[in-house]
């Protein structure tokens, strides 16, 4: 008999903003434009399906972020959620931002989509990794730092792995 997982305690797709479909778009008027001097009906089913192949692209494309089975999973990345540390939410697109820059560690993992305003901000607690935190764009971070804890306490967890905490605008 398989095991069947339960459902994860969150997951979220990161899918693009309405700029880069706005772009599928242009890319779907582009073939059109390009293709109609040679042959109309071509030229509009070639740009209806340049156009639904790049948004289709895009949205499986997309980074998936989820807790569940003790693991959280960020892209194709994924840590045992007993290995991590403190959670603090990225509330607004500033407190993200300041996280970015000079003040990003090069040996941090980061999974952001630049239409995702919020983040969630988890250090790694693992002496074999060489990782000090995860950023991670998430559109629901309060429910992602919910999921951390409540993973966190299931799968017994040491210290203070899955506590979170929301930052000011300073900090």
């Amino acid at each position: 008999m398989s095991r069947v997982s339960p459902a994860p305690d969150f997951r979220e797709r990161l899918v693009p903003g309405p700029g880069l479909l706005a772009v599928c778009a242009g890319a779907g008027l582009l073939v059109l434009i390009v293709l109609l001097p040679v042959a109309p009906a071509l030229a509009w089913v070639g740009g209806v399906v340049a156009g639904a192949g790049c948004v289709a692209a895009a949205v499986l494309a997309a980074p998936r972020v989820e807790v569940g089975d003790g693991v959280l999973r960020a892209g194709r990345a994924r840590v045992p959620v007993r290995l991590l540390g403190e959670s603090v939410v990225l509330a607004t697109r500033e407190q993200r931002d300041a996280q970015l820059g000079a003040r990003l560690d090069a040996r941090a993992h980061v999974v952001l989509v630049s239409s995702v305003a919020t983040a969630v901000r988890v250090v790694l607690d693992d002496p074999q990794d060489p990782t000090p935190y995860w950023l991670v764009s998430t559109r629901r971070p309060h429910d992602l730092a919910a999921a951390l804890r409540a993973s966190a306490g299931a799968h017994g967890a040491q210290g203070d792995a899955g506590t979170a905490k929301a930052v000011t605008p300073d900090a």
